[in-house]
């Protein structure tokens, strides 16, 4: 236990201190980025880092909050008028993910450099959803899919999103394009501590009800409704949402263990390969539904792309870069994911029975 802490505390060091000297060099999501590539990158070298499950939770308690304060009654009526556009997103990614999984299928049981003997069509179709990580490694557990493949294809590809947008757009100089604000802007620490209340609760029922991600999910739909009814009691600290920053990058950053290098190499090559195709197809995509809804190409992106909620959710707020549309986007995705990810299964297998 005591070991366990000290590689904890250890770990929040270096990344407070990556995050920093990302400050300093104005790299893109610098409390996020910093720690995850550092603790991405000591982790391979096989140093003894670690992520506090209880820290990352809170992190995605304090993002979910602070993201769900942008949904004022205004902006909830606006995106409401844009559901088809989210609607098309879902018809998009979910054939993205099929493609993405037929893709992995084919180019490992051909021959040639990618072959891997033994790959199942299980592994491959649950490695390629765009969304809900862990839901997917669980269906796949239950379909006698080879698990550690599948959490390998989502970690690996949330965090080349991760990095490689965000670095893009900076490099493009596109951040601050979007005027919206969240609701309350001042921290009133009265205001914050009944935030905080609410928002734990409905995290909590998260969990009782077993909802994914439901430290955030929780968090985010508290605050969204309490925003969306002129409750706007706080703003949340920037200190706070930056330290909610590091330990997501930490728990990201972590994954990326000696183990999960050495996995797979041709597998993990392939995943990279898909990844940054469906990056390209999506900003194609983006393009075209941007010229549709007359909304920013940039915001676009971030809703439609093939990343984690948390993480695109986060560089939208950080770029000021649509923070509800982006959010909504993947909220609404997440969902027709995992409500269609297993039946879409079944369709398929049957198909090719």
């Amino acid at each position: 236990m005591v070991l366990n802490a000290s590689r904890i505390t250890l770990t929040l060091l270096l990344a407070l201190f990556a995050a920093l000297v990302c400050v300093q060099l104005r790299t893109p999501l610098p409390w996020m980025i910093g720690p995850l590539v550092t603790t991405a990158v000591l982790s391979t070298l096989g140093a003894p880092t670690a992520s506090y499950t209880p820290l990352r939770n809170a992190g995605h308690w304090v993002i979910g909050a602070a993201l769900g304060l942008y949904f004022t009654p205004q902006v909830v009526a606006l995106v409401m008028g844009l559901w088809w556009a989210m609607l098309l997103n879902l018809v998009w990614a979910l054939a993205l993910g099929v493609a993405f999984g037929a893709w992995l299928h084919r180019v490992h049981h051909g021959p040639g450099l990618f072959h891997i003997a033994g790959l199942s069509r299980s592994t491959t179709y649950f490695a390629s959803p765009i969304g809900g990580a862990s839901e997917m490694t669980l269906m796949a557990e239950s379909r006698g899919a080879q698990t550690d493949l599948v959490a390998s294809a989502h970690s690996l590809r949330v965090l080349l999103v991760t990095l490689i947008i965000p670095f893009g757009f900076q490099f493009a100089g596109l951040h601050g394009l979007d005027t919206t604000l969240p609701g309350p802007r001042v921290v009133n620490l009265p205001g914050l501590a009944a935030l905080g209340l609410l928002t734990g609760i409905g995290c909590w029922l998260m969990v009782m009800f077993k909802r994914t991600n439901p430290w955030f999910l929780g968090a985010l739909v508290t605050s969204m409704l309490l925003t969306a009814n002129g409750q706007t009691w706080s703003a949340v600290p920037t200190w706070l949402s930056n330290a909610a920053q590091l330990v997501i990058g930490i728990s990201l950053g972590v994954r990326f263990t000696r183990t999960f290098v050495h996995l797979a190499p041709r597998w993990l090559a392939s995943v990279a390969l898909g990844t940054l195709a469906m990056i390209a197809l999506c900003a194609g995509f983006a393009w075209g539904l941007a010229q549709l809804t007359g909304l920013h190409w940039a915001t676009v992106l971030l809703g439609t792309s093939p990343g984690g909620i948390a993480e695109m959710a986060i560089t939208a707020k950080v770029l000021q870069l649509g923070v509800p549309l982006v959010t909504a986007f993947h909220v609404t995705r997440l969902a027709a994911v995992l409500l269609l990810a297993e039946p879409m299964y079944r369709f398929f297998k049957s198909k090719n029975a």
